[in-house]
């Protein structure tokens, strides 16, 4: 993109869904290799909702699922991402697109990449994620179709 100073690219996943980077981290990858720029990779752990259902959980649930968010995230890092490529790993817990949008101002990232699918894709709630995402970020977004 002609114009564009980009040093941080912002790169969400859902560690369960092959899906929701096959295709998409080779396209951030090749961004930020063109841009010299840090691709951060973000999964988020959705939130439980209400209060009722996080009686449900041990006490101690959130720090659990974060740890193990960390540890499968650098796990996913050590095996797909390519040595060329700065990288840093971020999990976040929330509502998946407002995350999402709060991580991109924090770190600065001037571009988001991510994947979009289909409604009749067993995994469609990533659609309106992604639509979210797209209307209310202040960053570019580059959706990319995993199909």
């Amino acid at each position: 993109m002609p114009g564009l100073n980009c040093e941080n690219i912002l790169l969400p996943i859902d560690l369960g869904h092959e899906s929701s980077w096959a295709k998409a981290l080779p396209a951030a990858a090749d961004l930020a290799r063109l841009y010299g720029a840090t691709l951060h990779v973000l999964t988020v752990i959705p939130d439980v909702g209400m209060p009722v259902v996080g009686a449900f959980f041990p006490a101690d649930f959130a720090e659990q699922a974060h740890r193990k968010a960390q540890d499968a995230l650098a796990a996913w890092m050590n095996d797909h991402m390519e040595q060329d490529v700065t990288a840093q790993a971020h999990v976040r817990s929330g509502t998946i697109y407002d995350e999402i949008i709060a991580a991109a101002d924090e770190i600065g990232a001037e571009m988001i990449v991510m994947a979009s699918h289909r409604p009749q894709m067993r995994d469609y709630l990533l659609g309106p994620n992604a639509a979210r995402v797209v209307r209310h970020a202040r960053q570019h977004v580059c959706v990319v179709r995993s199909e």
